[in-house]
């Protein structure tokens, strides 16, 4: 960052040296740089997590029904309807990955940008994986563990395209993440990341995705997920806005990709018309929730959240990614043991068990994720020999 404002400052000088040439010389738009940490992405975060932990705990039926001992409808007769909404922090989620991504692999060679990804993406998720194994294998905890072969597949992160069992339930959104890296380290990293690339990049994976929803080709739509695609490319789009907010073409991928989104959150999520249904989300509320995600972005990529730069919003964006991995099965463990061995009331268990969550979030990322993703991350980074 020193070199290039030294270099401006040079250049500058010798422009105004040169008055002949400084008439001459059109004027060029400036792309906007950050020159610190985004604290308010990762409290964006920390409530898209939280948002994902009321969904788990309060906002639908299954497993969590045998946790409480009831439905959480009778648990939360009020609150479970809002809670029911919170599977919505998965979009918001993705929105930020995309602008993260690209942020984090803008000028960066592939080696590096995979070396990055890979470290702050396994170690967590490694130790996730083994402790809900060693958790729910234990005699005195109600659920079924995964046989050992199947954990084994876990530790890969793709046991979802090969059909195995998931160990973490939550596994599905980082198959989303990882197949997003690699269309963005493949159309943008590999060959070098510049305006034009990223624009064309969006743009074509726009299209190609309507057009593999419409032909309904499997293959396509594994590779390029046209559900989920809006989301990431959204945030990419709102990145280039954080580098130039008056560019007309990311103003237009962002406010293309949000229609598009909003309309498959709403197919996937708007469930009116099953009698059964946990909870009924309205189309409104679910529209609203995805503009919400895109609004905070766009509010970080204009500065209009400079402000708020706490020192503990960087923790909560630490405990962020180990909270996802480990809030929703041993989230169920806990909910049992607060509310039907220990007598707990509801709200009280609810609460308690998120500050356990984030307690146990704290100690992964203190002394798995501080440990060992830096060795990691410097083993990877190594050129080959």
């Amino acid at each position: 960052m020193t070199e290039t404002v030294v270099s401006t400052a040079k250049q500058q000088s010798a422009v105004a040296a040169r008055p002949e040439e400084r008439r001459v010389t059109p004027a060029q738009p400036k792309a906007k740089r950050s020159g610190g940490r985004l604290r308010a992405l990762d409290g964006l975060r920390l409530v898209a997590a939280l948002m994902v932990a009321l969904y788990h705990y309060g906002g639908r039926g299954g497993e969590i029904t045998a946790a409480w001992g009831t439905s959480p409808k009778t648990q939360f007769p009020v609150l479970h309807s809002w809670f029911s909404y919170g599977c919505l922090g998965v979009q918001v989620f993705f929105v930020i990955s995309g602008f993260v991504i690209c942020m984090s692999g803008w000028g960066r060679p592939l080696r590096s940008f995979f070396a990055s990804r890979a470290s702050r993406l396994l170690p967590a998720y490694w130790a996730a994986v083994l402790l809900v194994t060693v958790v729910f294998a234990l005699p005195t905890v109600a659920y079924k563990a995964l046989s050992p072969s199947d954990v084994l597949v876990n530790l890969t992160m793709l046991q979802m395209p090969l059909g195995v069992d998931r160990v973490l339930g939550v596994c599905w959104t980082l198959w989303a993440e990882v197949r997003f890296y690699a269309l963005f380290a493949l159309c943008i990293v590999l060959p070098g990341a510049n305006r034009r690339r990223v624009i064309l990049f969006c743009a074509g994976w726009t299209l190609a995705a309507a057009i593999t929803q419409s032909s309904k080709d499997a293959l396509l739509n594994v590779i390029l997920m046209p559900e989920y695609a809006p989301f990431f490319i959204g945030g990419v789009g709102l990145y280039l806005v954080h580098r130039n907010r008056k560019d007309a073409y990311a103003w237009g991928i962002v406010a293309v990709n949000f229609l598009i989104g909003q309309h498959y959150a709403v197919r996937d999520l708007w469930n009116a018309s099953d009698p059964n249904a946990f909870a009924h989300r309205t189309s409104l509320g679910i529209t609203l929730i995805v503009a919400f995600g895109f609004v905070a972005v766009a509010a970080i990529a204009l500065g209009w959240l400079d402000w708020a730069n706490w020192r503990w919003l960087t923790v909560a964006g630490a405990l962020t990614y180990p909270f996802y991995l480990v809030h929703e099965h041993l989230g169920w463990v806990v909910v049992r043991t607060l509310h039907r061995s220990l007598h707990i009331p509801s709200y009280a268990t609810f609460l308690l068990t998120i500050a356990s969550m984030l307690l146990l979030a704290w100690l992964l990322n203190r002394y798995i994720e501080n440990w060992l993703t830096p060795k990691l991350r410097a083993s990877l980074s190594k050129p080959l020999a």
